[in-house]
């Protein structure tokens, strides 16, 4: 596993109070995949998290004090280039900034790996998330035609979604 390089220490939320980033580890799947599952109608498999962190992706858990994980990321960096790759919100918890807490730690590891820009996918029909997106900075670069599963076995397209860092 690549070294994680932003700090975990705790950050404040002013519903939370004290919240923890940690590195993601095997610990963490269980409770991983339940988020996954419960917010994603085509979820990552643990299988698809065990293989990101053999490959030294850069991952992070987000905790409250009493250690709920609240949310989650990885990204892949290559060359100057950070690539989001899953970013998510335990369903109870949603709605509540914990979205641009984690893009805040994601970007500023990405930046301490001295990426210079951030990519990401959204699906088309994520509109709450690509807004999201947009007010943090992103700007809509591309468009991934059939690119991921969805409902009855049809496909359904990305929108392609870049910040420079």
């Amino acid at each position: 596993m690549s070294e994680q390089l932003a700090v975990p220490l705790p950050v404040s939320h002013p519903r939370y109070g004290r919240l923890q980033f940690a590195a993601m580890g095997a610990s963490d799947l269980d409770a991983v995949v339940r988020i996954e599952e419960a917010v994603y109608s085509h979820p990552w498999t643990r299988g698809n998290f065990q293989d990101s962190l053999y490959s030294g992706y850069q991952a992070q858990t987000l905790r409250d004090a009493h250690g709920e994980l609240l949310g989650y990321f990885l990204v892949m960096l290559a060359v100057d280039e950070a690539h989001l790759l899953n970013i998510s919100v335990a369903a109870l918890h949603q709605h509540q900034g914990l979205g641009r807490m984690l893009l805040d730690q994601a970007t500023g590891l990405a930046r301490q790996h001295h990426m210079r820009t951030m990519l990401l996918e959204v699906r088309e029909s994520n509109v709450h998330a690509a807004k999201v997106y947009r007010q943090y900075g992103f700007t809509e670069i591309g468009r991934r035609k059939n690119y991921y599963p969805a409902a009855n076995q049809t496909r359904e397209g990305a929108i392609v979604m870049s910040l420079p860092l």
